[in-house]
C-alpha cells in the first residue's frame, strides 16, 4: 500500500487519500447498493401519497385543497427534516443519522395505515416527511464524501437511479392494490415500512464518513477506513497509488459562516435554485393523477398513465452518469431544465393521449436526471464541518416549495385548470436553471477541499465588517505552498 505522502511534518489526511483514488473498490459498490435501497424507500414513502390521493379523496369525501393540503404537511416535515437531519449529520455523525432517521419514517409511515381520521393522518404524513428527509439529506453528504472526485457524480446518479425504482414500484403496488376495496390504499403506506431494512444494513455495512471522523479528532477511525480503499485500489490496478495531495487540517466552521461572505452567496444561490426546482418537479409529478381525474379520465386510467411516468425517473437519473462529472454542473443543469419546460408545456397543452404520455414521460425522464447532477452538485459547495447543515439549509428549503407547491398548484388547478398548473411548473423550472447556471460555483473535477478554498480566498484588502475566516486561519492551499516554500 502506498504510504500517505508528506512534506516535512504535514502529513496527507485520510480525506485527500481518498479523493485521488483511481476508482472504486468492492466496498464502494456496497456501500451504493445499501444506500440504493435506502434511497429507493425514501422516494417510495413520498411518492405514496400522492397514489392514495384520488381512492382517499372519494372516501373521505375530500377537496383538492384539502388533498394540498395534506401534500403540504408531508413536504413542511421535509422541511424541518432537512434542517434537523443535517444538523445532526454535522454532530453525531452521517451514519448515526442515516440509522435513527430511517427506523422514525418507517415507523411512522406504518403508523399511517392505521390513521382514523384526516388530522391523525395530517400529522402522521409531516412525521414521516420529518424522518425521511434527514435520512435524504445524510444520504446525499455521505455519497459526496466517501467516493473520489471523478466518480462522485456517476456514482450519486447510480444510487438515485436505483433509488428511483421506488416510483414505478411504489405506482403498480398502488395499481395493484388500491382498487380492491375502499381501505386497501393502507396497504400502500404498510409498504413504506421496509424503510426499516436498509437501517439495518446501513448499521451493518456502512463505515462511518472518513471525512467527519478526521474533523471530529478520530484519525485512526479514519485512517482504517482509507487503508482498505488503498489496498483495493492497488490490488485492483497492480500499481502504486499517485501522491495525495498534502494540506494542513481543514479549518473548521460554524452554521453561521452559512450567512456571512464569502459562503452566503452560495447558499442563497443554492437556496432559491433548489426552491425552484422542487416547485417545478413536484408540482409536476404529485398532481399529474389528480390532475388527469379533474381533466376526465378514470381514477384506475389516470393510475395507468401514471404507472407509465414512474418508469422514466429511474432511467433519468441513469442517463446523467455519463454527463454528471463530464461538463461543469451548473450548465449542464440550465440545458435539462430547458429541456424539461418545453415537455412540461407541451403536456399541458396537447390533446393526444399518445402525445400527453410521451411529453410527460420525457418531463419526468429530464426531472430526474437533473435531480441527480442537482444532488452531485449540492454538498460539494459547502465545507466538511457544515455540510451536513448547509446541504440541509437548502434542501429544507426545496421541501418549503413542497408546501408551497401543494397550496398554489391547488389554488391554479381551481382558476386556470389543468393547462394552467403545468405551464406554471414549466415556468419555475426554468428560473431555478438560469440561478444556478449564471450565479452558482464552477464544482467540475475539483477536490472538496479546493471548492472550498475557492470560496475562502480573499478577493482584497478585508473591509470593515467582513466576517473574519473561520479560526483565524489560512485557506488550505495558502498554507501549504507556505509549508512547501519552508521545506
Amino acid at each position: 500500500m502506498s504510504a500517505p505522502q508528506t512534506a516535512g511534518s504535514t502529513i496527507a489526511p485520510p480525506s485527500a487519500r481518498i479523493e485521488r483514488l483511481p476508482g472504486t473498490s468492492r466496498e464502494h459498490l456496497v456501500w451504493t447498493a445499501v444506500l440504493s435501497l435506502m434511497f429507493l424507500c425514501d422516494i417510495a414513502d413520498v411518492y405514496a401519497f400522492a397514489y392514495v390521493a384520488p381512492q382517499l379523496r372519494s372516501q373521505w369525501g375530500l377537496s383538492i385543497t384539502d388533498v394540498g393540503a395534506l401534500t403540504s404537511f408531508t413536504f413542511l416535515g421535509m422541511f424541518v427534516g432537512a434542517l434537523t437531519g443535517g444538523h445532526l449529520a454535522d454532530r453525531i455523525g452521517r451514519k448515526r443519522t442515516l440509522t435513527t432517521a430511517a427506523i422514525a419514517y418507517a415507523t411512522c409511515s406504518i403508523l399511517c395505515a392505521l390513521a382514523p381520521t384526516y388530522g391523525v393522518l395530517a400529522v402522521l404524513r409531516f412525521l414521516t416527511g420529518v424522518g425521511v428527509q434527514a435520512a435524504t439529506s445524510a444520504l446525499l453528504v455521505y455519497i459526496v464524501e466517501m467516493f473520489p472526485r471523478t466518480s462522485r457524480g456517476r456514482y450519486m446518479s447510480l444510487m438515485i437511479g436505483i433509488g428511483s425504482l421506488g416510483i414505478p414500484l411504489m405506482a403498480i403496488a398502488a395499481r395493484q392494490i388500491v382498487p380492491t376495496s375502499a381501505d386497501a390504499w393502507r396497504w400502500v403506506f404498510v409498504i413504506g415500512g421496509i424503510g426499516l431494512l436498509p437501517a439495518v444494513l446501513v448499521a451493518w455495512l456502512l463505515p462511518e464518513s472518513v471525512r467527519w471522523l478526521e474533523l471530529n479528532g478520530r484519525t485512526e477511525q479514519a485512517e482504517q477506513v482509507a487503508d482498505r480503499l488503498e489496498k483495493a485500489a492497488e490490488a485492483r490496478t497492480g500499481q502504486p497509488l499517485p501522491a495525495a495531495d498534502v494540506h494542513p487540517a481543514e479549518p473548521h466552521y460554524t452554521v453561521k459562516h452559512l450567512a456571512r461572505p464569502p459562503y452566503r452567496k452560495r447558499t442563497v444561490v443554492i437556496c432559491l435554485t433548489m426552491f425552484l426546482g422542487i416547485f417545478g418537479a413536484y408540482g409536476f409529478t404529485n398532481w399529474v393523477p389528480t390532475m388527469l381525474v379533474e381533466k376526465g379520465y378514470s381514477s384506475q386510467k389516470s393510475l395507468t398513465i401514471t404507472a407509465i411516468l414512474a418508469i422514466a425517473p429511474v432511467v433519468g437519473a441513469l442517463a446523467a452518469a455519463p454527463i454528471a462529472d463530464r461538463w461543469q454542473r451548473r450548465r449542464v443543469m440550465l440545458v435539462l431544465s430547458a429541456l424539461v419546460a418545453a415537455a412540461m408545456v407541451i403536456f399541458a397543452f396537447t390533446t393526444s393521449v399518445p402525445v400527453l404520455v410521451a411529453a410527460g414521460f420525457i418531463a419526468a425522464f429530464l426531472i430526474q436526471t437533473n435531480a441527480a447532477v442537482m444532488y452531485a452538485y449540492l454538498p460539494e459547495i459547502f465545507p466538511t464541518s457544515v455540510r451536513g447543515a448547509g446541504s440541509g439549509l437548502a434542501n429544507g428549503f426545496g421541501r418549503l416549495a413542497g408546501v408551497a407547491s401543494g397550496l398554489a398548484i391547488a389554488a391554479i388547478a381551481e382558476v386556470l385548470g389543468f393547462t394552467g398548473v403545468f405551464v406554471t411548473t414549466a415556468i419555475v423550472i426554468l428560473a431555478g436553471g438560469l440561478i444556478i447556471c449564471f450565479f452558482g460555483e464552477n464544482t467540475h473535477n475539483r477536490a472538496l477541499l479546493d471548492i472550498t478554498d475557492a470560496a475562502a480566498e480573499p478577493a482584497g484588502p478585508s473591509r470593515a465588517g467582513q466576517a473574519p475566516r473561520p479560526s483565524g486561519l489560512l485557506p488550505a492551499r495558502r498554507r501549504l505552498r507556505r509549508v512547501r516554500k519552508v521545506v
